[in-house]
């Protein structure tokens, strides 16, 4: 259907990826995927349109429909949330309006033999046959579905698109595209903005309802749900898998461990091939022997091997202060924004080393409760924190809290205590800090540099209550793989929210459900809690919509 030809990236001599060829068919689920700087976004802009090659170019048929969710981006703030969603219908409705202008014309005109008027019945001939031809849709219904499957409240359908966050405004621009309903969607890192629930609802939509889909993202669960095929960008090439997630990873070792034996045999065969050369250098019975031999090593294309992490770093999280047997209780807790009800009489008791999560949509309280826990609000009720508890909050905007003046070694070299003080540099490397990086001021740094650099401070600090406010958002599969190792060990009380149903996986023995402006314990592990939950989720979103 798409194909990728030849495609080449080049900027200030160096080369990002080149030749790289393959084909999306229509039904294909693919991953993109690669290290950081890969080149894994700009391949996605390119076959989107955004973004111009070095070399080579993407073909697709002229009716093939492309649609693109970059990371960032803000919807025009101009009308209400329906009528933005809506406006993925434009074209539909545009040619409506044009057949009812042309018809119109034609009840008023009597030029009926003129070139003008047959000109004028071909043309809304042509439009009716492709307007008639298109699927019976309830436009309305269907922009009611995808909203309320990405989140959204019916009463939020006439509130003006400018009284939401950017991440509800990506969610608005998600549904607009999930309505197309292109040939290929392009999605960069859409579940860094989208609750458990909307993320459920998303991958049954692309899994079950949409056409090809090409898909950046660290959430591993998200991608190994939907996706039947892999695409690895390393090392300037491409390698195709026909594999979810997971299974290229086993393919990838194996493909790694035979490009290290091909390369160990090929390093013995030049070995051998050159103390032969050095042997028989100027023996003149041998002369035609090892000039043959030095032309032949000229030639020879050295094998190479796949970049990967070979650090064994194991980060830990420094011992905990002892607190009180209960860091946090909470008692008939209410908290209401003028008449909107966040939650009300909510109770919790959590104990010293327990490890919970509070999972629900987004708006339903979680970030308030932490609020409310840390003494940041007033709410009706008792909070309270226990004896020598310590907190290390890490919230959705840490990353502005960061001082701006300090560079990121002395960000961390700032917190560190002991040993750890020896591994700075392995601990940073980890989380993408390497070089020349390590001096750079926090003032210069990207949103999702500081966020990372804030989870390694955040990481060093000696705590014995941790709070981690959708901690992943910026962090990739590896630096994802360090901070949940660290948490499994962690010997303090964690309380944990995020969407990212892999990184929860075997991290909590108890949740904390808010929904319905009601705080319900469950206890059970986060994964029985999202097995139970995963089907009902679908169905009652749903039916909801």
């Amino acid at each position: 259907m798409i194909t990728v030809d030849q495609l080449a990236v080049e900027f200030s001599g160096t080369t990002l990826f080149s030749d790289v060829s393959f084909v999306i068919n229509p039904t294909d689920k693919i991953a993109l995927m690669g290290k950081n700087g890969a080149g894994k976004s700009t391949m996605m802009k390119i076959i989107a349109g955004e973004q111009t090659a070095t070399r080579g170019n993407v073909r697709a048929p002229k009716d093939v429909v492309i649609a693109y969710l970059p990371q960032h981006l803000l919807t025009e703030d101009d009308c209400t949330v329906f009528d933005e969603a809506a406006k993925a219908f434009k074209q539909v409705f545009s040619m409506k309006e044009e057949m009812d202008r042309l018809n119109n014309e034609l009840t008023t005109r009597t030029d009926y033999e003129s070139d003008e008027y047959m000109a004028i019945i071909e043309k809304v001939t042509e439009l009716g046959e492709k307007f008639y031809a298109l699927e019976d849709v309830n436009y309305d219904a269907e922009v009611e579905k995808a909203l309320k499957g990405l989140g959204f409240k019916q009463e939020d359908f006439t509130r003006q698109t400018s009284e939401f966050s950017g991440g509800w405004r990506m969610r608005i621009e998600l549904a607009k595209i999930l309505l197309q309903k292109p040939d290929l969607i392009l999605l960069d890192e859409p579940t860094n903005h989208i609750d458990i629930e909307s993320v459920i609802w998303l991958e049954d939509f692309l899994v079950n309802k949409a056409n090809a889909v090409m898909v950046i993202s660290h959430d591993r669960a998200f991608i190994d749900n939907i996706t039947n095929r892999t695409v690895e960008v390393t090392m300037g090439r491409i390698y195709d898998y026909k594999a979810n997630y997971t299974h290229y990873l086993e393919l990838r070792k194996d493909r790694r461990a035979h490009q290290i034996k091909a390369y160990q045999e090929q390093q013995k065969f030049i070995a051998d091939n050159m103390a032969f050369i050095e042997r028989f250098k100027g023996t003149y019975s041998k002369t035609n022997q090892v000039s043959s031999r030095e032309r032949m090593l000229e030639k020879l294309q050295i094998i190479e091997i796949d970049e990967v992490d070979t650090s064994a770093l194991k980060l830990r999280f420094p011992p905990s202060p002892r607190s009180g047997d209960y860091p946090v209780t909470v008692q008939d807790v209410s908290k209401s924004y003028d008449n909107h009800v966040v939650f009300k009489n909510a109770n919790m008791s959590i104990s010293r080393g327990e490890k919970v999560s509070f999972v629900g949509r987004n708006g339903e309280g979680k970030s308030t409760m932490i609020k409310a826990i840390l003494g940041e609000i007033e709410v009706e009720g008792t909070c309270q924190l226990g004896h020598n508890v310590k907190v290390g909050y890490f919230a959705q905007n840490q990353a502005a809290l960061l001082d701006k003046d300090l560079t990121i070694f002395q960000t961390v070299d700032e917190v560190a205590e002991g040993e750890i003080r020896t591994q700075i540099k392995n601990i940073l490397g980890r989380f993408m800090f390497s070089g020349d990086d390590l001096d750079k001021k926090v003032s210069v740094l990207s949103g999702g540099e500081k966020t990372r650099l804030a989870m390694v401070k955040l990481l060093l600090e000696p705590v014995n209550l941790l709070i981690l406010d959708e901690p992943t958002n910026h962090l990739d599969l590896k630096s994802k793989d360090v901070l949940k190792e660290a948490l499994s060990t962690y010997d303090g009380t964690l309380i944990l929210v995020s969407h990212d149903r892999d990184f929860l996986q075997g991290l909590s023995e108890k949740v904390f459900e808010f929904k319905e402006q009601r705080v319900i314990e469950h206890f059970e592990t986060i994964d029985a809690f999202l097995e139970r939950n995963r089907i009902k989720s679908i169905a009652d979103i749903n039916l909801k919509s």
